[in-house]
């Protein structure tokens, strides 16, 4: 187990914006950076992340926390793994304790499939290395496709043996269990008997964006025609093919810097761009993009360059692919190699700068291109040009962004010599047509759908708090105390000769106290809980730090601690200078702040007690207890007329 000493030390030293940095794309927007969201699926950035506070915030889907969380929440890590990532990755040396029994039982599932994959990796990649078959077979191999000793290590390649079983009887020697290796599909069984799925074959480990290794793609070296060529991990609970681009972990960086990202069919693709200084590439590995590949990549840049082999049917094949990644508002081009050549073999028989050089010169839009290639086909024939120009309006029609749409028709009407208002009519019918499906679809959806069975996020979407509700007052009041708890507000008071000065108080100080010495009681659990440590804090006189709850252990204190102290709205630094409007802020008047919150959550209180007390009232019998009754009664509506005119409210009697 971890040290407390060393947590707090990890929580001291990571960085949010470097941490969300490695898996969205973030730009600066006044103090704060946003980006599109990684936890769901959306086109205008809602994800605002605070380097002054350490936390996120998705505005979209309600997300939020600090950099463990994030981790935790994105790649799926159990709480240590997340502070062991961060420690690896700000060198910080963990003290550990010795886990307990029950501690070891705690392990998930997950995690032993992850831990399970990076042993076969180390042990595919020892065999390459070090025996003699794996030095013979795929270590020759590797160096005839020019690959380096650094780019095998780099992307981890492996080899595993041709015998029925060593692997699996090598994994079970150390501890892993049968159910284990058949869910990551490392061994099948055959008449009750386990044997090694990739044996006789070079292997290429996938890693996930943090680089932990999800499953695994193999070729085989030997021509056999009852054999695949290929072969690769089945999907389990930690790899999903659909969702994971072979690369991904060792391009993201580039792909941010370059914003750009090259996409390749295969492995040794992406290897040999790799290792020819483009790293800004990642693989489909051999099947169409899916729209969660896309989403992956969309985090990253809004750019894709498709480098295909000289196949003109294999180009042609790819084009629905296209059509989905046009769809999520992505920009496409598309660099065809000459025939008989893919991303691999050019690498492999040009200089790095060569190979530069030609992606670069050979780079053309998506649309262009398509357009181009059909007309090829379609000759002088007004019947497969009629076609033509419905297959392009269709691909046109997909662009999200009206701008690109209109520059894509007026370049595609020139190309296909048609007057632009014909493929305006076919595109918007297109359009049209589409719209009306997805709204019967959805209207569908909702008929069926009980109110209860809504997802969450619609939920809170549609149930928005009242202003005036008690939990809306609550959390107010604590956001109050949370931000501006350890600032200070001036008071009249009086000194020791009973003169009238104007003293210093701290807020969490003058509602701590106010709010005991009415024995008022937040209604709200999660408000009162953290009232109760902002009370310990006061008390034991500990300096209040907003860390403290955004790192807290209980996860409903830490996400209402995000979602009070994150705003989607952020002032542009140079607002007064460039605009010459001095805009005030909340802070700015920190007294009239503090006792609105104040005054708004006694106003509930007394709400509450005006009205039980004419419950008894009503109630009441006894003339002399009644008349007690409208005396508190009395004195009830006093303070709340108070309370009332010191929020400016107008009061009516």
């Amino acid at each position: 187990m971890i040290t407390p000493d060393t947590v707090s030390k990890i929580f001291e030293t990571a960085r949010i914006d470097e941490v969300v940095g490695e898996f969205v794309k973030l730009k600066r927007r006044g103090v704060n950076l946003v980006g599109l969201c990684p936890f769901h699926d959306e086109k205008t950035p809602s994800f605002s992340v605070s380097p002054a506070r350490g936390i996120y915030k998705c505005f979209g889907c309600g997300k939020g926390g600090n950099a463990v969380n994030f981790l935790m929440e994105h790649e799926h890590f159990t709480y240590p793994e997340a502070l062991r990532y961060l420690a690896k990755k700000y060198n910080i040396e963990i003290e550990e304790k010795e886990l307990s029994e029950e501690d070891k039982k705690e392990q998930s599932e997950k995690e032993t499939l992850f831990l399970l994959s990076s042993f076969a990796q180390k042990y595919f990649h020892e065999t390459l290395i070090q025996s003699e078959e794996g030095k013979a077979i795929g270590l020759t191999y590797f160096k005839e496709r020019g690959f380096s000793k650094e780019i095998i290590i780099k992307f981890g390649l492996g080899y595993c043996p041709a015998k029925w079983d060593h692997f699996t009887r090598h994994a079970l020697n150390n501890g892993y269990k049968k159910e284990h290796l058949t869910k990551t599909s490392l061994s099948k069984s055959k008449d009750h008997q386990l044997y090694d799925t990739f044996r006789g074959r070079i292997v290429f480990p996938v890693h996930n964006l943090s680089g932990r290794v999800l499953g695994f793609g193999a070729r085989i070296l030997t021509s056999d025609p009852k054999k695949p060529k290929y072969i690769n991990s089945a999907e389990s609970e930690i790899y999903k093919k659909s969702k994971i681009l072979y690369g991904i972990y060792f391009a993201k960086s580039s792909i941010i810097s370059s914003d750009n990202c090259y996409i390749t069919e295969g492995y040794t693709d992406v290897i040999s761009l790799h290792q020819a200084g483009i790293e800004n590439v990642v693989a489909s590995s051999g099947t169409s993009l899916t729209v969660d590949q896309i989403r992956l990549i969309r985090r990253y840049t809004n750019n894709i360059t498709l480098l295909f082999d000289g196949d003109p049917a294999g180009v042609k094949a790819a084009f629905r692919g296209v059509d989905l990644v046009l769809e999520q508002g992505l920009n496409v081009k598309i660099v065809l190699f000459a025939e008989g050549e893919d991303p691999d073999s050019f690498c492999r028989n040009n200089r790095p700068a060569d190979i530069k050089k030609f992606v670069d010169e050979n780079s053309y839009d998506f649309i262009s291109f398509k357009t181009n290639l059909l007309l090829e086909e379609t000759g002088n024939d007004p019947v497969k040009k009629a076609g033509l120009i419905k297959e392009i309006a269709s691909t046109i029609a997909l662009i999200p962004d009206n701008i690109a749409r209109t520059l894509y028709i007026q370049k595609c009407s020139k190309l296909m010599n048609i007057e632009e208002k014909w493929l305006f009519a076919e595109i918007n019918k297109i359009r049209r047509q589409k719209f009306h499906k997805e709204r019967l679809k959805k209207s569908a959806e909702e008929a069926e759908l009980p109110r209860s069975a809504l997802p969450d996020e619609q939920k809170k979407d549609v149930e928005l708090q009242p202003a005036d509700s008690v939990e809306f007052k609550e959390k107010e009041l604590i956001r109050v105390m949370l931000a501006y708890g350890h600032k200070d507000i001036m008071l009249d008071a009086v000194n020791e000769d009973n003169r009238p000065v104007v003293v210093p108080f701290n807020v969490l100080r003058v509602l701590v106290e106010d709010i005991e010495s009415e024995g008022l009681v937040l209604e709200t659990p999660v408000c009162r809980k953290i009232f109760e440590e902002l009370k310990s804090v006061y008390y034991n006189q500990k300096e209040l730090n907003e860390q403290l709850f955004f790192n807290h252990d209980d996860d409903k204190i830490r996400k209402l601690a995000v979602e009070l102290l994150t705003t989607p709205y952020s002032l542009s630094e140079n607002w007064e200078n460039k605009k010459r409007i001095s805009v005030s802020t909340e802070e700015d008047n920190l007294k009239k702040t503090v006792f609105d919150v104040l005054y708004n959550f006694k106003l509930l209180k007394l709400d509450k007690m005006i009205q039980e007390n004419l419950e008894k009232q009503n109630n009441e019998e006894d003339p002399v207890k009644k008349m007690e009754y409208q005396k508190i009664f009395k004195n009830l509506k006093e303070k709340r007329n108070h309370f009332d005119r010191e929020l400016g409210r107008v009061v009516i009697k």
